[in-house]
């Protein structure tokens, strides 16, 4: 098992380095993670064509939720890649998930799994104190999250410019 948390800015280039990552590792089966929800027209266009620029080779799970329960069913040899984390958290939130004990069970999960796995996140703390409860409750969720994830991987990397920039391992 490997595990490696990728944090970076919006259109920082953080999938892509957890892409290029992955296919660099020998795989029995590649396997992306995708949190993401089609809720409008856009979002579904991103999802498109997000799957299509990943190609045939790649399984899709879509797990907006029980994002453990999908880390738990890869197997030995597979290489995944979970995008993203942060809109994970939003969708635990809009369902009124306890946060913490999704984490927990994430970060067990994650630590458990004998895939190699490297998890995408969006670093949210570095701006503005946001103005309303919800935005701020959801920088201070995302902040404790990036850090058990973050204390669980082998390594982690920060993607800025599209620079990876390694802070653990």
């Amino acid at each position: 098992m490997s595990l490696t948390f990728v944090i970076g800015g919006a259109r920082s280039g953080k999938t892509a380095y957890a892409m290029s990552r992955a296919l660099s590792r020998p795989a029995q089966r590649r396997v992306m993670i995708a949190t993401a929800q089609a809720l409008d027209e856009e979002m579904a266009a991103r999802i498109a064509r997000h799957r299509q620029d990943r190609g045939a080779d790649w399984e899709t799970v879509e797990e907006p939720l029980a994002l453990a329960d999908a880390v738990l069913g890869l197997l030995p040899g597979d290489v995944a890649v979970i995008d993203c984390l942060t809109l994970w958290l939003s969708n635990l939130l809009l369902g009124d998930i306890d946060v913490a004990s999704a984490v927990q069970a994430l970060c067990d999960a994650l630590t458990a799994t004998p895939a190699d796995v490297t998890v995408v996140s969006n670093e949210v703390g570095q701006g503005i104190v946001p103005d309303n409860p919800l935005a701020r409750r959801f920088r201070d969720e995302a902040g404790w999250m990036h850090q058990a994830v973050a204390a669980a991987a082998d390594r982690a990397v920060m993607v800025v410019a599209g620079l990876p920039v390694a802070l653990k391992g």
